[in-house]
């Protein structure tokens, strides 16, 4: 069994897959799982777009929040975190950052005919980058 899960969370129905699947794995009555979002920031941004990132926090944390009310009180140690930044990059660094052993994630299935479209996704960045393991679930 993982002790410490990381879920990235976006914010659409594939998070959520990937929350149950976590909340399998992780080590009943001891295990911690954070869910993480991360908000893309825009290279250069001022004072300007402060709102805007503000709003996008809050809207994040809401999401987060309703996530892990979702979980059993008997279930594992559940937090959530909002950071800043490329997404793929700040998942990994995150993980590495917070001892996590694996990254639970959500992806989307590649299409066969033209497999090489479906490379550049977050989720197979993050599983390429990684230094502890990664779990795809489609």
């Amino acid at each position: 069994m993982f002790r410490r899960l990381l879920v990235p969370v976006d914010l659409s129905g594939r998070s959520h897959e990937a929350l149950s699947v976590a909340r399998e794995l992780v080590s009943p009555g001891e295990g911690e799982l954070t869910l993480l979002h991360v908000i893309e920031t825009i290279e250069g941004s001022d004072e300007e777009l402060e709102a805007f990132y503000s709003r996008l926090e809050q809207r994040a944390r809401g999401v987060l929040d309703e996530l892990a009310s979702q979980i059993p009180d008997e279930g594992p140690q559940i937090r959530g975190e909002v950071t800043y930044g490329r997404r793929s990059l700040e998942i990994v660094a995150f993980a590495e950052r917070h001892g996590h052993d694996l990254i639970v994630i959500g992806s989307r299935r590649i299409d066969q005919e033209q497999p090489a479209s479906g490379w550049p996704s977050l989720s197979h960045q993050v599983a390429i980058l990684a230094q502890c393991a990664v779990l795809l679930v489609k």
